[in-house]
């Protein structure tokens, strides 16, 4: 067996032993939502330790691979450097929020310095000749991505299983481009996703909280600058197709994003605000149990990530009808999950 199924293996048990313990003793650790003035969609007095099973997980990862493959991949290279210490800032930003409730101006600090610290070591969104317009771009992303994935921790198994596919399509390519040694983060949370999916499924015995969704936002966003924008593996690949690879990679998180978003400022409402209007919650009111919406967007995540990873390692290059057709199932899902949250079903009208 080779050590690094050995390793996956490892990890999830890790994973599921921590994720077991935290659960087990959640009442003495009390790491529960303090927010109770605004509309949730489930109970608030579950654990929210997710972020701390997946940091957890991430050290011991980190430890096990550099010792024992050490020899054979350079994991302390300065793209991970900065990515851990990303996603490191991430999950202590979150933790703050979750004990605190800090505002949503600390939050958008705290995300720009991390875009910032992308851009500062080299690692930002090269895409345009402008490097201004890079640099807005990348901020945009990070802070972007950031509060997507948060956004989309709305409903039990959601973020997890979205993020797990992700993930795993840019694990896919930093194994099959010859780049292990760049996705060695992304590689040690995946088994973590896995075992946090035993508790976090519907109904869930212990949330996220934003201490998991801004670690998987740091995360999602370095690695989608470095894996999907940049495409280092892979410089052949057209704008165009970059594009494509983009949206349909994240095209759940940008497209509940996005949708809420224009929603609540139709309202006149803050897009920070919660509410129970999301994507997931919408087909919820359409009559969907909360597992199917689970298995709905697990299906779509998956199905979309290998697209973009078949265009990102060059598997495949689409023809100009395929591109047609690849950006209108983008357009369609998006405008699904969109009119769907216009429709007055009889379960919103208290939403």
């Amino acid at each position: 067996m080779l050590p690094e199924t050995v390793i996956f293996i490892l990890l999830f048990l890790i994973g599921y032993l921590v994720s077991q313990f935290l659960y087990k003793r959640s009442n003495k650790i009390g790491l529960k939502k303090q927010i109770t003035s605004l509309p949730r969609w489930a109970s608030q007095s579950k654990p929210i330790l997710g972020g701390v099973t997946f940091y957890f997980v991430l050290l011991a990862g980190l430890f096990i691979s550099v010792a024992w493959l050490s020899d054979e991949y350079n994991f302390l290279n300065e793209f991970n450097i900065i990515l851990f210490f990303s996603v490191t800032i991430g999950f202590i930003m979150g933790l703050a929020d979750d004990l605190l409730n800090t505002s949503p101006y600390f939050k958008f600090i705290v995300q720009f310095v991390i875009a910032l610290g992308f851009i500062l070591s080299g690692y930002y969104i090269n895409f345009f000749n402008s490097l201004l317009l890079n640099y807005l771009t990348t901020i945009i992303w990070v802070v972007g991505i950031m509060n997507s994935i948060n956004m989309l921790d709305n409903m039990d198994a959601i973020t997890t299983s979205v993020s797990l596919a992700i993930i795993s399509g840019i694990t896919f390519i930093s194994i099959i481009t010859g780049n292990f040694e760049y996705g060695i983060i992304p590689y040690v949370i995946l088994p973590a996703l896995v075992a946090f999916l035993n508790v976090n499924w519907h109904p869930s015995k212990m949330y996220m909280g934003d201490n998991g969704s801004q670690l998987l936002g740091a995360l999602l966003a370095g690695t989608g600058i470095f894996f999907v924008w940049n495409h280092n593996f892979s410089p052949s690949v057209n704008k165009i197709d970059t594009v494509l690879a983009i949206a349909f990679m994240f095209i759940l998180p940008l497209t509940d994003t996005t949708t809420v978003t224009i929603n609540r400022l139709l309202k006149g409402v803050s897009p920070f605000k919660g509410d129970r209007n999301h994507t997931t919650h919408n087909l919820v009111y359409a009559g969907l149990k909360e597992q199917t919406v689970a298995i709905i967007f697990i299906i779509i995540s998956f199905f979309s990530t290998a697209i973009s990873v078949a265009i990102l390692t060059k598997m495949w290059t689409p023809s100009n009808l395929a591109r047609f057709l690849l950006l209108t199932f983008v357009l369609v899902v998006f405008l699904a999950l969109y009119i769907n949250t216009k429709i007055k079903h009889h379960e919103n009208k208290n939403a």
